[in-house]
């Protein structure tokens, strides 16, 4: 296991440095927009916050952190800080997949062709498409957090956003629970397949779902996709631990320790293949983590797209 505290203080002088857990500058994470042909305008404003776009670099970097975990190497973790981020997050870029960075891409495209396809009037400005800063909070770092957050909340605040759509249950608990509380700016926030209208198919599917902890225990949405897959007749198998009792797939403590991530993950995915249906997950964190295990699992937005 790592420390803690090496791990919070060099997440959090990345944040402070470049606004990014992983000191990469966001004109190199956030390029999915480029060739999407997305309105600037509408009563909805779409935000990622970067979640599915840092994923391929989250993976990379947890390729390092196995590799050393245990090692006299993981004590030099304390040393990260005195770096400059951007040099770090820029040599990490570029060591990344680029066919990972396309694929998380996609996934967003996706979104928005979901949302297109039920008549969602909304918009998307990269300018203001920032990260949320969770991190920090899930890891104690609470004043590092609320300094990143009034940052991104004043900033949307300014330029008249009232109307969010996220599309992650990380980002989605930030700015519906967390700044609220900790900015004092209230937006409407709603989760992308809230807003889904997908037409009646009969698709004669089931498929098995895994309720990231933050949709499910804390936000109490998982009923909604559920919906929306049995709108377009695809059933949901029940596994015991589901909804407000789901299961972490472990991928919350793979920047302490990935060999815990790792026991976490492989139980499960073990849960979510008994009933031996596609597995399907609606966080990027989620998806990425049980991948790893071999799982057969696909984003809920990639299921949807090709049955509509």
């Amino acid at each position: 296991m790592f420390n803690p505290k090496d791990i919070i203080e060099t997440l959090a002088n990345n944040v402070q440095q470049t606004a990014s857990p992983f000191g990469i500058p966001k004109f190199m994470v956030n390029t999915w927009f480029k060739h999407a042909s997305l309105p600037k305008k509408g009563e909805y404003l779409l935000f990622t916050g970067l979640m599915y776009q840092f994923t391929p670099y989250i993976e990379k970097s947890t390729q390092y952190l196995e590799k050393y975990e245990g090692t006299r190497m993981a004590g030099l973790l304390k040393y990260a800080r005195h770096i400059p981020s951007y040099i770090s997050g820029i040599g990490l870029a570029m060591i990344t997949s680029g066919k990972e960075k396309k694929n998380a891409g996609q996934t967003l495209k996706n979104i928005c062709s979901l949302l297109k396809k039920s008549k969602v009037d909304f918009a998307y400005r990269p300018d203001l498409d920032n990260y949320s800063g969770i991190l920090l909070y899930d890891m104690g770092d609470q004043k590092g957090f609320v300094a990143h957050a009034k940052k991104v909340a004043q900033k949307l605040q300014k330029a008249g956003i009232k109307k969010i759509i996220t599309v992650d249950p990380h980002t989605a608990y930030a700015l519906k629970e967390l700044f609220p509380k900790y900015t004092g700016i209230n937006f409407e926030v709603k989760s992308y397949f809230e807003l889904l209208n997908l037409k009646s198919k009969d698709c004669g599917l089931e498929v098995t779902i895994h309720d990231p902890c933050f949709f499910g225990r804390y936000l109490k949405l998982s009923d909604v996709p559920r919906k929306v897959l049995t709108n377009l007749g695809i059933s949901a198998s029940d596994i015991r631990n589901q909804g407000e009792f789901t299961s972490c797939c472990g991928g919350p403590a793979e920047s302490i320790s990935p060999s815990l991530s790792n026991e976490i993950m492989e139980k499960r995915a073990k849960e979510l293949e008994e009933p031996g249906k596609p597995i399907i997950a609606y966080c990027p964190i989620c998806l990425g983590n049980l991948k790893k295990s071999g799982a057969n699992v696909e984003d809920l937005s990639t299921l949807l797209v090709r049955h509509i």
